[in-house]
């Protein structure tokens, strides 16, 4: 397995798909969600151009069950810019959560990691995102090539519109060598190893009105959520 051999894999649309045991056009009918995110109020650098939901949940074993609504919070050793906040986010709404492709999709990914990783609890913290160019120049990683401070992080692509840039960039964490690609594929899934690589998507810039960039987030994390004794 890729995940095993290099830090990180990247599927197609159809192997995700597979993968998660929904058709794309199950998939697809989870899109419309993105167009109903608020405004993150949290960015440091004083930008307009995040909107997000952000939901937690416990897998253990094939039983995925939602958590009470909690900050999401990191340190700052994982996210320079925003450690250290307790950031409360609106929470993913329950049309989405009750999806046949949502289910398949969490569950599907925590199956992955306990076979990488022999683990069969596992903290799951869910986060869309959309990035837009209204006001010209929209930043999906504003703190930069970063790890995430948990076990593995699944970065999904739902959909991206009339934009250029978005580039996906991993590099070990303790080496010389790195991978640069542009997801532009809805439903293309980039699975990482936390440990083992660091990521950041590049600006995006618009090419027409509207110019966005939608992704779902997904991290699994063994022993429980960042910041439950902070």
């Amino acid at each position: 397995m890729a995940l095993r051999t290099q830090g990180y894999a990247l599927l197609a649309p159809a192997d995700v798909a597979a993968l998660a045991g929904s058709p794309l056009a199950e998939l697809a009918q989870l899109t419309p969600a993105w167009d109903e995110l608020e405004l993150d109020s949290y960015l440091k650098d004083g930008g307009r151009y995040r909107r997000r939901r952000h939901s937690c949940f416990v897998q253990e074993g094939d039983v995925l069950a939602q958590t009470a609504h909690r900050a999401h919070w990191q340190p700052v050793e994982y996210n320079a810019l925003h450690g250290g906040m307790h950031r409360m986010f609106a929470p993913v709404q329950p049309a989405t959560i009750e999806q046949p492709g949502w289910q398949g999709l969490l569950t599907a990914l925590g199956r992955v990691c306990s076979a990488v990783r022999n683990e069969r609890t596992w903290y799951v913290e869910a986060h869309q995102f959309r990035i837009d160019t209204a006001d010209g120049i929209g930043r999906p990683t504003p703190e930069g090539a970063h790890r995430d401070g948990v076990d593995f992080v699944a970065v999904i692509l739902v959909g991206r519109h009339a934009i250029k840039g978005g580039e996906t960039r991993i590099f070990e964490a303790d080496g010389p060598n790195g991978k640069r690609f542009t997801m532009t594929e809805p439903w293309t899934m980039l699975l990482l190893d936390d440990a083992a690589v660091i990521h950041e998507s590049t600006p995006i810039q618009p090419l027409g009105e509207h110019g966005y960039r939608d992704t779902l987030v997904l991290t699994y994390r063994a022993g429980g959520f960042q910041g439950e004794q902070q």
